[in-house]
């Protein structure tokens, strides 16, 4: 994480949990709203916000993630110079979000088909920002899918991007900077600015399970 902002989770969920997870796509009260990518600019391709109360595995995932991150996102913020500390249980800091107005779940199902993709982004909803989030390809690439490969930008100062492309397999996480994160150089830490996306798909379906750990205003 230190050096790249993103770090491959191998196994992060049973294969027979990602498929079930898979399956829950769809037009049901399991999701708050239903976002299709081209009509804002965004891609090809769509996804659901999960409602609360979140399904167990998502719940699951994402409360025994977040203290695992919290030294990492402490140490970053310590680094970039910024005032703000994280707590060490999620619930806690989702008190500071849903005390903020941001009280909108934010995990996430993306479904991708043939031509699809994912532009460059940020997922930021509020003022209260984790640093970090956590993407779980639910799909087998080859199998499942081709193409729709996970891509990750840098963007340091006074030099051009660069790119990334994370190889994952069915079951894998991939944790990765939300925004920014600090680099080491000649004369101390600087910031370096992170996008994410995803590559066009060539064929199939391809799932995806978004953990933010932030809530959206």
């Amino acid at each position: 994480m230190d050096r790249d902002g993103w770090a491959v989770l191998p196994g992060l969920l049973e294969k027979e949990d990602c498929s079930s997870l898979a399956r829950l796509y769809g037009p049901t009260e399991t999701f708050r709203s239903h976002i299709h990518m081209a009509r804002h600019g965004f891609g090809r391709g769509e996804y659901r916000y999960f409602s609360y109360p979140l399904p167990p595995l998502v719940e699951t995932a994402r409360s025994a993630l977040y203290p695992r991150l919290v030294p990492l996102a402490n140490q970053w913020s310590e680094r970039m110079k910024q005032d703000v500390r994280f707590p060490e249980k999620l619930e806690t800091f989702l008190e500071r979000c849903h005390d903020a107005g941001q009280k909108r779940p934010t995990p996430l199902l993306l479904e991708y088909r043939q031509g699809d993709y994912n532009c460059l982004h940020q997922d930021l909803y509020g003022d209260h920002i984790f640093p970090m989030q956590v993407a779980v390809l639910l799909s087998e690439p080859g199998a499942d899918f081709t193409g729709g490969e996970f891509v990750l930008t840098e963007q340091r100062p006074r030099m051009q991007s660069r790119a990334a492309v994370v190889p994952l397999q069915k079951g894998d996480g991939v944790v990765f900077a939300v925004n920014s994160r600090p680099h080491r150089g000649a004369r101390g830490d600087y910031r370096v600015t992170m996008r994410h996306g995803v590559s066009t798909v060539r064929s199939g379906i391809r799932h995806t399970l978004g953990l933010i750990f932030h809530d959206a205003l």
